[in-house]
């Protein structure tokens, strides 16, 4: 019996201008790194450049669920969950559109994705961009007590 190499997708974001596309470059690297570990044939790689991760509206992200929804792969391989989303309900629906599509989850952070990583690392990753939010209100009511 023949036996074809588990397919992979491979997702890579980063957050703001104010970081470089070597950031995609570097999270492909390790990825592709670890997708030879597991022997697997990359199938396609899924971007999204200066885009939050608080939303749903990347490109990337969208064309990445819609292939998963075809069964174009196995895996999805990313650096970290947060590279996925900082929502938590994002997380959880991500999750949840993944298992049911058949298709695991797995970074070079966590590992195999399961239910505990998107209860509370989507716990944590929101609880960051509640903080990050936080930060330019300090700052900007700093400079209005500045005059």
């Amino acid at each position: 019996m023949l036996v074809r190499p588990l397919r992979v997708a491979l997702y890579a974001r980063f957050s703001s201008e104010n970081q470089r596309d070597a950031s995609i470059e570097d999270q492909v690297r390790i990825c592709r790194a670890q997708i030879e570990k597991l022997g697997a044939e990359l199938i396609a790689t899924y971007t999204d450049h200066a885009i939050s991760g608080s939303t749903r509206l990347r490109p990337g992200y969208q064309k990445l669920l819609e292939d998963a929804r075809t069964g174009a792969f196995d895996i999805v391989v990313a650096e970290a969950l947060d590279r996925i989303s900082r929502d938590q309900e994002d997380v959880a629906s991500f999750y949840k559109l993944l298992t049911f599509a058949n298709v695991t989850i797995h970074t070079i952070s966590e590992g195999q994705i399961s239910e505990l990583h998107v209860g509370l690392k989507g716990t944590m990753n929101a609880l960051f961009i509640k903080d990050l939010a936080a930060k330019p209100h300090r700052g900007m009511a700093r400079r209005i007590r500045q005059g």
